[in-house]
């Protein structure tokens, strides 16, 4: 019996260039993620992670080269279409609006018309700080609780793909492994997961494959098993 043809990846993209400006920042990026996969984005500063991330969301109109969202090309289209084939984002930065409270921006998140798992009383469930803080603005909440705040917007949305671009980015040790429990408790759930991340720590408790680039380029990609045992390759590319 001739062996099963492999199934088209939830998301992918293919000879990827991106940039801004009329730079280019990417050259030619190949990735894919399974159904239910996670794959840890690696690599040193300024080699391209975050545009890959906002290429694929829409964010960067991208130069050449393919996206899919299970086997449709979504490259060049804008961001809103992309969120309604079930693609989420947290950004880098958490990107919380001041001036809004917790409650209202869980309602935005809640109009986005996918309907699934995630409902508010789930989000609230994984994330009960938040549910202490329905009636605080944006800026009454520590960077803890934007995080958090980031990852429930996105969750709401019911994406069957999420982007996280670095979820621990200057957050104290301790906040970090919360939103390190928050992120595996995802992952675990069957989410399919594109994480950047710096704290390889972080990246390798939850991801199951490994991808990581230099000067706009992939340079590796593995089984995080194959990475745990190849420290010297990873020594080389992160500088670790």
């Amino acid at each position: 019996m001739p062996p099963a043809p492999p199934s088209t990846p939830i998301l992918a993209t293919r000879g990827l260039v991106s940039g801004y400006d009329g730079s280019r920042v990417l050259h030619g990026v190949d990735i894919a993620i399974p159904e239910g996969g996670v794959l840890a984005l690696l690599g040193r500063n300024g080699v391209g992670k975050s545009t890959l991330i906002n290429t694929i969301m829409g964010l960067v109109r991208p130069m050449a080269g393919s996206v899919t969202v299970a086997g449709q090309e979504v490259a060049g289209a804008r961001p809103d279409r992309i969120a309604k084939l079930g693609v989420g984002l947290v950004p880098q930065g958490r990107r919380v609006y001041g001036p809004l409270t917790v409650a209202e921006h869980l309602d935005i998140s809640d109009r986005s018309g996918r309907q699934g798992a995630w409902t508010r009383e789930r989000v609230i469930d994984l994330l009960p700080r938040l549910g202490e803080r329905m009636r605080n603005r944006g800026d009454q909440l520590s960077g803890g609780e934007q995080q958090m705040l980031a990852i429930a917007r996105a969750l709401l949305t019911n994406p069957t793909i999420l982007l996280l671009d670095e979820p621990s980015d200057g957050l104290a040790p301790a906040i970090v492994q919360q939103v390190g429990e928050v992120v595996r408790e995802v992952c675990a759930a069957g989410m399919t997961v594109l994480v950047v991340e710096q704290n390889l720590r972080l990246a390798l408790s939850v991801a199951d494959h490994v991808v990581v680039m230099q000067k706009g380029a992939v340079h590796w990609d593995v089984s995080v098993d194959e990475f745990r045992r190849n420290r010297t390759r990873a020594e080389e590319l992160l500088g670790i």
